[in-house]
């Protein structure tokens, strides 16, 4: 029997998701927000989706062409298509396609965020808030999406790299292995369990590079318009010291959390098939990250607004709870508002918008397994 799974949103991820579960075996329905056709209508002058060889000189990966079975603009024939439901999108983009999806959602299906941010919580809160209470759905938080990618033409990608495995967690926890042996399939690499999605929210990657090398080079990106090798020309031994000590602020939340979370350096060595000694050391190394000058050119770039607001604040306020001094974060977060003119303690992703406020930590635990 073919894999069916329906992937919404038609950006870099997206097309990449369509492209790539397709290479993989599986028939596609790929949805398009109203405002976001023009990827769409690539894909059906063309007949389906470049991956290519070559970029900029550069040598690419997972080459080719595939026709999508599906291309839909409507929202219930995309969650009718497929059981399996992959979400694709930034973060401030999971609450409202949530609010539009509820009513088409069946029982049974699972939904996968990539990347997670804790989104289950907050979707779980909304599902409940506006009386679909009983609906019986499973929401899945990947760390990040597995691919380094960019949509450079219409209908055309540039996959640089992907990892190696892709670590997940239900919601609830104990969902975990039924929801990866139901998309195992449909993936093009190995999912594995994490103990829930605090973990998963805790684990993603992007939290100590993205947000805190972009904060401290914002004069140099935003003067020359991004044209750097961000990883490469960004990380410098003093920034990575930074970092350090970001990354040591995870670390002490997680363990007061009962979790054993994984150093960045292990993370990335493992995720990228690397044996670097340092931090500083992948960021000047890595092959996947190093093949393309591209770097954020404002203080709006998602590395600041997905990445300081939806993963800084959830760990700040989960330091609050476990009464974790943050310096580090709390420093990044204040000067970050200071760019954007505006306050991530409260537009962020807080406790209270993922369902959580008024409980202790060995609550919020209880409740995610």
């Amino acid at each position: 029997m073919t894999n069916r799974v329906s992937i919404i949103g038609s950006g870099n991820a997206g097309l990449t998701a369509a492209y790539h579960f397709t290479k993989h075996g599986a028939d596609v329905c790929l949805y398009g927000s109203k405002g976001f056709d023009q990827p769409l209508q690539d894909i059906e002058q063309r007949g389906g989706i470049e991956a290519l060889s070559h970029f900029n000189d550069v040598e690419l990966t997972f080459a080719g062409f595939q026709a999508i079975d599906k291309i839909s603009r409507d929202l219930k024939e995309t969650l009718d298509y497929a059981d399996l439901v992959v979400l694709p999108v930034p973060s401030f983009a999971q609450e409202p396609l949530f609010i539009e999806m509820l009513p088409h959602l069946r029982d049974g299906q699972i939904i996968m965020l990539m990347p997670g941010n804790y989104g289950s919580l907050v979707l779980n809160r909304i599902k409940h808030e506006r009386g679909y209470g009983q609906l019986d759905i499973t929401f899945v938080d990947a760390i990040s999406i597995p691919w380094a990618t960019r949509i450079v033409g219409p209908a055309q990608l540039a996959i640089l790299g992907m990892k190696e495995f892709l670590p997940v967690a239900a919601f609830p926890a104990k969902r975990s292995q039924i929801a990866i042996d139901a998309l195992q399939p449909v993936m093009p690499l190995p999912l594995t369990a994490l103990g829930n999605v605090i973990e998963a929210g805790l684990e993603n990657i992007n939290f100590g590079g993205h947000p805190l090398l972009t904060t401290l080079n914002m004069g140099l990106l935003e003067n020359f318009d991004g044209q750097f090798n961000y990883y490469k020309d960004c990380c410098s031994v003093s920034t990575a010291k930074a970092a350090a000590a970001m990354e040591n602020e995870r670390l002490t939340i997680g363990r007061l959390l009962g979790l054993t979370l994984k150093p960045e350096l292990d993370a990335m060595n493992a995720l990228y098939d690397m044996d670097c000694k340092t931090v500083y050391e992948v960021n000047r190394t890595s092959e996947t990250h190093g093949k393309l000058n591209s770097a954020p050119n404002s203080a709006s770039n998602r590395y600041i607004t997905e990445d300081a607001a939806y993963l800084l604040v959830p760990c700040y306020e989960l330091g609050q709870l476990t009464g974790v001094e943050t310096p580090m974060i709390t420093a990044c977060l204040h000067i970050d508002n200071a760019y954007n003119d505006t306050n991530y303690f409260t537009t962020g992703r807080t406790l209270k918008k993922m369902g959580l406020d008024n409980l202790s930590a060995q609550e919020i635990m209880d409740f995610v397994a």
